[in-house]
């Protein structure tokens, strides 16, 4: 070894590798190599003060309180069941841009003006030739 002094050993009993880049852990302190960073990797007694996850609603987008020693997904389930604020019909809609067409029911995103009547329509009517342009004399169309 060219430079012993370099670097920490990482506090794993079974590993002791000397680590140049070494990570402490954030919960216990102790130093550790890439593969014994993760509190599971190396039991961590304080894991608990930092391992805290919250769930969050797939619904409504909550995030959900968990008590210790509850399984996330059976109170997810339960906010689900009770106290969800979802609600379907609330929903905003994208697609609101409704075709002048006449007989065309299609709806788009974004509204596709017409330049010469300023129309609004759907992309298949777009172009003055398609839905029977009544702004000028003469449709021209740019495609």
């Amino acid at each position: 070894m060219e430079l012993p002094w370099l670097g920490q050993h990482c506090s794993e009993r079974a590993c002791k590798q000397l680590d140049f880049l070494p990570l402490k852990c954030d919960a216990c302190g102790e130093v550790f190599c890439k593969d014994h960073i993760r509190y599971d990797d190396h039991k961590c007694s304080s894991a608990y003060k930092k391992n805290v996850q919250v769930p969050v609603c797939p619904l409504c987008n909550m995030p959900i309180p968990v008590q210790k020693g509850e399984i996330p997904d059976v109170v997810v389930g339960a906010h689900m069941d009770k106290n969800c604020k979802y609600n379907p019909a609330q929903q905003r809609r994208i697609f609101t841009n409704k075709c002048l067409k006449s007989g065309c029911k299609r709806k788009e995103m974004m509204k596709v003006l017409c330049e010469q009547c300023g129309g609004n329509f759907c992309i298949k009517h777009r172009h003055p030739l398609d839905h029977d342009c009544k702004g000028s004399s003469h449709p021209t169309s740019k495609a």
